[in-house]
Order: C-alpha cells, then structure tokens, then sequence
C-alpha cells in the first residue's frame, strides 16, 4: 500500500489498464504583464477556522481539503470530513471566510459500483453557469468523479469517473487524486495527481470544455518530486493554481521522508512549463495543531495576493488520523 500526500491509499496490486485521450496543449496567457514577484505569508489568524465536529460526528476524526468558492457574497467551503471510518464531503458557509457554519455531510461513498465504500471528499469546486460542479476522488484505486448540485447541499453524481488511470506503464498508472480545477477562455483545466507503478506522485493537468471528458496533456507530469533530503522529495499533491500578474502560479503540498507535510510554490508561464520559486516551503506551519502537516490549499485570487484555506494537522501519519482541521492565512506580494 502507499498513499497520496492527503492520505488516499493506493493499493498497488490494482492496475488499469487505462485508455483516454492525449493532446499538446498551453493554458491561455495570464493576464497581466510578467515580472517578478516575491511573496510573503500573513496570518492574522493562527487557529484553526474550521475544526473536528464532535464524537460520534461524521466529522469528529479529521476535517481537511477545503475548497472554497465564493458565490453572491456567500463563501462555501465543500471539505473532507473522517469518522474514523469514511470520508465523505461536508459544506460549511461563512460571510467573511473566517467564521464558518457547518451544514452537514453532503456527499458519501457510492452507489456508483466503481466507488465501492472508499472516499467521496478530496475534491475542487467551481460554480459554472448556475450549477456547483464538484470533482472528488473515489474507488479503489482513486479516480475522480464528478457532481453537480444547485445549491452545494443536493447531488447528482455522473455514473462514470471523470478522469481515469492512465494505461500500462504511464505516469498515472496506479490512481489520480487531489483534483484542483479552474476556468480560463471557457475552457477547464484539472491539475492533479498521478501515481506510478514505483509510488511516485507527481502532478499533471487536463483539459475540457464541459467538465465531463477530459483530454490529458501528453507531456505529463509538469511537475517533478524535489531533490533528496527536500521537503517535497517523497510525494507531490493537492496543487491549487491561479492566475496574476502575467504568470500561472501553483501552490502545492510536499511531502518528506518523516511524513510531514509543507506547502510549497512553483510558476509558469503557460499553465504547462513549471519550475519552484524556491527549494524551501511557502508555508510550513508552527503552530501546535499545524506542526507536522500543512497541506491541501485552496485559494481566492485577491488585489496584490490570494486568501489561502488549508489543511493541518499535528500527526505525521501517512493516511488519515491527522488530527486535521481548516486554517487560513494570505499569501501576499512583498510591499503590499
């Protein structure tokens, strides 16, 4: 067994043998003249914003991968929540992305045969032409799913994944997982992560024009693990990319050798082409309930930054059990 940097296990004597289709393509260029950029965190708020639900609860062992989207003024926040026993995807809503109330799970494992009792969370959301779209990892081994819902709390599951394994011998031949989608030109692109049959976890994207059927870059992965003894030498996930100041740029969960967990960041001029902006984390945590995991970001574009939600937890364990919960702070340009 291995495990993508979320904790979403990959058995590896599963294979697919995977089929799909392959393209060369860029991401539209990013608004705004390039130039450089240093960035630096802010957190006014060192606390959790978001924490464990009681005992008994569906929530009560881990709240993590928050994706957040704002719509009519209103924040929704579609994130992992563990029992112990099975993740699902639960929504909380806040006014000012900060002060959250909980609604309850939304979303759970099945019936589709393909996702089994495994996961129903993990997952990005967009509001598109009236609709939420949701897509979440499921099934043993992980592919990504598609939901949609008119207000976020009611689903419509498609029946079949969204985006599947690669085949024999690819990069993404044991799972993907960790999906983050965005809009550009009307087209849609996923980043997320591929695992081989050597347990590397590396990210790619692909491309759509509805959500459904996705077309995979054929020069995947667009980003490589780090280099020995880095923070992000063992596994990469949870990408979470946006676009300013004329560059694509991508925050990212690493994962070192003692199972911790920091948020690295990398820029691109094409969505495709990436490189880090440093070997050294972004965001790395400190506080006791964040001091060993820091992942799963989310972000909201803002003027001379982006609003960041995150994952934390104070157990270095590959899988769940983190004692996770639902942090924020700002990433913003330096001078600002």
């Amino acid at each position: 067994m291995t495990r993508t940097s979320s904790g979403v296990v990959l058995p590896l004597a599963l294979a697919l043998a995977g089929c799909g289709r392959y393209a060369d393509f860029a991401l539209p260029p990013p608004a705004g003249a390039a130039r450089t950029v240093k960035w630096s965190v802010r957190q006014d708020i060192a606390a959790p914003v978001l924490g464990r639900g009681g005992a008994g609860q569906w929530d009560a062992s881990d709240v993590l991968n928050p994706s957040v989207v704002r719509v009519n003024g209103l924040y929704h926040n579609f994130y992992s929540g563990f029992d112990g026993r099975i993740w699902r995807t639960g929504l909380a809503t806040s006014s000012d992305g900060v002060t959250w109330t909980k609604q309850g799970a939304t979303l759970s494992p099945g019936p589709a045969s393909w996702e089994g009792d495994y996961i129903a969370a993990n997952g990005s959301a967009l509001a598109r032409n009236g609709e939420f779209l949701y897509w979440y990892q499921a099934g043993r081994p992980p592919r990504i799913a598609l939901a949609r819902s008119p207000d976020g709390r009611i689903w419509r599951k498609n029946s079949a994944p969204a985006l599947d394994s690669g085949p024999r011998g690819s990069w993404d031949e044991r799972g993907v997982a960790d999906p983050y989608v965005i809009e550009a030109d009307g087209s849609l692109y996923m980043f997320y992560l591929g695992q081989d049959r050597a347990r590397r976890q590396r990210l790619g994207v692909a491309r759509s024009t509805d959500g459904v059927r996705w077309t995979k870059l054929r020069r995947n992965p667009i980003l490589e693990l780090g280099d020995p003894g880095a923070f992000d030498e063992i596994g990469l996930g949870e990408p979470a990319v946006w676009a300013q100041d004329g560059a694509y740029w991508m925050l990212y969960t690493g994962r070192d050798a003692r199972e911790h967990r920091a948020i690295g960041l990398a820029r691109s001029p094409d969505g495709v082409q990436w490189e880090r902006v440093r070997s050294k984390p972004a965001f790395a945590g400190g506080a006791g309930w964040n001091s060993a995991v820091v992942c799963d970001p989310t972000v909201e574009p803002r003027p001379g930054g982006v609003r960041v939600w995150y994952g934390g937890g104070d157990a270095p364990r590959p899988d769940e059990g983190l004692h996770g919960q639902i942090g924020v702070f700002d990433l913003v340009e330096d001078g600002r």
